[in-house]
């Protein structure tokens, strides 16, 4: 295994979160990929686009982020690597049989426009996976909630329900949706180590993730700090 790919590993997989919450979009597209298209939309260097070819997927990667790309096209399962704007996505209608997004549509000014054009090149039948931020009780802890937010330059939140509404209108159906960081500890936890920890803070703390999953498992799917939701694109006159 080449140095870049260790290195991609803690950073993605040993992480109190993204691996759990990747991971289950990943899972809810299956394990046997082969003859399927995938588009991963501002995923960055590229990994978890990568897991997907790993599958068999014939695997592409958009973000602007080039110095990320740069280092994604050295990874061992580098899917194409293609810098441009999610609002303006280079592929002709229909394109993908499925689109995946980690925790990228909370950055967008117009979420709606982002979801107009992964709607669109998404074939009819085709889904969506898709990760977002709620920070449902966020508003208990104001600081912790505006140090995040601009951190990470989160423009707006969403809920399984409010981003249903915005699919539906684009011609998608809500078909599955799971919260993570369900408790009020854990909401806490996931502001904390966001505001304080970062990256470094996330991955030290990625022990705590069986801990973390056991307490979602016990409390009730309703809200969280992050919302991952599957969609199936209708067909034409449906």
């Amino acid at each position: 295994m080449k140095i870049s790919d260790v290195v991609a590993f803690m950073g993605h997989q040993v992480h109190v979160c993204r691996y759990r919450e990747a991971g289950t979009l990943l899972d809810w597209m299956g394990r046997d990929l082969r003859g399927k298209r995938v588009l991963d939309v501002a995923g960055g260097d590229g990994y978890w686009a990568g897991r997907a070819r790993r599958r068999g997927a014939d695997a592409v990667s958009i973000d602007l982020a080039r110095g990320k790309m740069v280092y994604g096209r050295t990874l061992a399962h580098a899917p194409a690597l293609i810098e441009c704007d999610a609002l303006r996505l280079p592929f002709a209608d229909g394109s993908f049989d499925a689109v995946l997004s980690v925790c990228a549509i909370e950055h967008f000014d117009d979420g709606g426009r982002s979801l107009d054009e992964m709607a669109r090149v998404l074939k009819p039948g085709g889904e969506i996976f898709m990760s977002a931020d709620v920070l449902s009780r966020a508003d208990a802890w104001p600081k912790l909630r505006d140090a995040h937010k601009a951190k990470y330059h989160v423009q707006h939140t969403y809920t399984h329900d409010s981003l249903s509404k915005l699919m539906d209108e684009r011609g998608l159906d809500l078909v599955g949706h799971s919260y993570q960081f369900r408790t009020a500890a854990t909401e806490r936890l996931y502001l904390s180590l966001s505001t304080y920890g970062g990256k470094v803070g996330f991955n030290a703390a990625a022990p705590l993730t069986p801990l973390v999953a056991l307490a979602d498992r016990a409390a009730p799917n309703e809200r969280g700090s992050i919302v991952l939701v599957r969609a199936r694109k209708r067909a034409p006159g449906a």
